[in-house]
Order: C-alpha cells, then structure tokens, then sequence
C-alpha cells in the first residue's frame, strides 16, 4: 500500500482533559492512490479497496481533497467498492491552466472519470462544491449513475457570498515553515464543527504541498475561489431521475425547509436526511450518523439488478 502522509494520526480514542475516555475516536479507512486522465489533467482519486462490490464515488468541497470520505468509507466498504476522487485543482489533482473550474467542467470531468474506471449503476456522493458538481453531472450524463447523495450543498448563493469567496482567491496564500506549522493554524472553512481535533488535524496534514523553496502550503489552486462561478442549482433537479438523497448537518443553516421543498417540487423522488451532532463538514463531524443516514436511504433502493 502506498504510504500516505498524515498514517501516523490515527488515534484510538478521545480524551477529556482528565484524560478520562470520552468516546472512541474514528479511524481512517486504509486507501491506495490512483490516476486517471481527464480532459488532460492528471486526476487522483483514493481507493478504499473492495473491488468487485457495487461503485461509490465520492466527491469532495471546495479546497478540500478525498480525504474527507477517510471516516466514512469504513461504514460503505462492507458492501461497496468505495473511491473518492480529487477534483481539478485540489489534493493531488493537477491545476488547470489556464483556470478552469466550473461546475460544467467538473461533471465532464466526472464523466470522463466514471468512464474510464468503468463505473455503472454507482452510488454518487459530494459534499458542498462537490455537490453541486455531482447533481450537475447526473443531471447532464445521466445513464451510469445509479443514486445520487448531494451533501450539504448551496443551492443557490447571493452575489455578495460569490465575491467574497473570489476576493479570497485573489489574496496571496500563506506559506509556512514546516507542515506542523501548516497544521497548527489550519482551519475547516466554514469553521463550525463537531470533528475533534485529530480529525481535523489529519486533514491539515493532506491539505498542505511543500513548495521548492521548502516551505508549506495549501494544495489547492487558489484560482478555484478566485474563478468562482455562481450557479443555481435548482434547475438542474429537474433532470434528476434517478433516487437522490439531500444529507444537511442539523446545525448547518444550508439547506433549509424551503429549498428542500423547492427540490422536492422539481425533482418529486428527492429525499432529505438531517444528520445530528453536525454542521457543514459532515462526514467528519459525524461519521457515524452520516454512514447511517446514507445506508438507510440506499437500503431502499438497492442496486439495479441489471448491472450485477
């Protein structure tokens, strides 16, 4: 197995400040690396192993990476062949250059990707940013995609919240001496969480490249925040005709009544789970429930015997 930065994070359990066990603390699925070429970018995804069983395809936010799905995939892999991709411009993913980051070509992408690992009938899932670009893409390539779980999503955004997250983008990143200093000021964004601090902190370690001058910084191509594309989601619900599933974190205020009633409308087969205990970053402030929320939903509609 391909040795991964950050394997020495792994932690038993959680402790108080009596040190006193509190709970235990989640383990990160093994996983081995691999490429494939997508409109010729060199994209990496993270495979959690179980080959042979049905597809889950994991996508993950904007300026995170795959690792995201590290606490997750252990609850998939009994019954699933779990991967989760990097997009463009993020983990270890090759940069578009020039930028290139809509959300129409992250679902080429995506279709490029479900092609040549010879994806069918699979589970699609994507937090936040990748969210969006998972419902693109089902909306756009339907016929290979089975389900479709979109996490936490903005369906829409206000033009201020878009050129906020452009003015971020266009600001010079920071660099840092060693990665333990990367790691000591990372930050989930946004940054309401329930995950403890050795999860966040493992995903500190993935989310930092060192540069030639020795120095640390984030992977993500800051032209992702800086190109942002404002895109309505609620349209493309309307082309979703396979099983969906809404996931929001019970303190996270992005998918409210009203818009899952404006999906409901457009797409009538959309269900919402509310995960509790988390926020915005889900599947790391909740990995459990998460996993729970999602097997229930696929319980009730199983893989499409045809693809067996």
């Amino acid at each position: 197995m391909t040795p991964r930065p950050g394997a020495d994070l792994n932690t038993d359990t959680n402790t108080g400040a009596s040190g006193q066990n509190l709970q235990p603390e989640p383990r990160p699925a093994p996983s081995v690396s691999g490429f494939v070429e997508a409109a010729g970018l060199r994209l990496h995804y993270l495979d959690y192993g179980c080959a042979g069983r049905p597809p889950m395809l994991c996508v993950h936010g904007g300026a995170a990476h795959a690792h995201w799905f590290d606490y997750v995939a252990p609850g998939f892999s009994a019954d699933y062949h779990v991967r989760a991709l990097d997009l463009r411009g993020h983990g270890d993913s090759a940069w578009a250059d020039p930028p290139d980051y809509t959300y129409a070509r992250y679902a080429s992408d995506l279709a490029e990707v479900v092609g040549k690992l010879d994806l069918r009938d699979f589970v699609l899932i994507g937090h936040s940013m990748g969210g969006l670009a998972s419902l693109v893409y089902a909306a756009n390539h339907p016929g290979r995609v089975g389900r479709l779980v979109v996490v936490d999503s903005m369906m829409r955004m206000t033009e201020d919240r878009v050129a906020a997250i452009r003015s971020v983008g266009q600001r010079q990143g920071s660099s840092y001496a060693t990665r333990e200093d990367f790691a000591a000021r990372f930050r989930l964004r946004p940054a309401g969480t329930t995950a403890s601090p050795q999860v966040v902190r493992r995903m500190a370690f993935h989310s930092c490249h060192q540069d030639a001058d020795g120095s640390w910084r984030h992977k993500f191509d800051r032209d992702v925040y800086a190109t942002r594309e404002n895109l309505d989601g609620m349209p493309c619900w309307e082309r979703v005709r396979i099983p969906a599933l809404l996931v929001k974190g019970d303190r996270s205020p992005r998918i409210t009544p009203q818009i899952f009633s404006e999906v409901k409308a457009r797409c009538p087969q959309a269900e919402l789970a509310e995960v509790a205990n988390s926020d915005h970053h889900v599947t790391l402030d909740n990995p459990a429930g998460f996993v729970k929320a999602v097997k229930t939903f696929l319980a009730g509609h199983p893989p499409d015997s045809r693809f067996a």
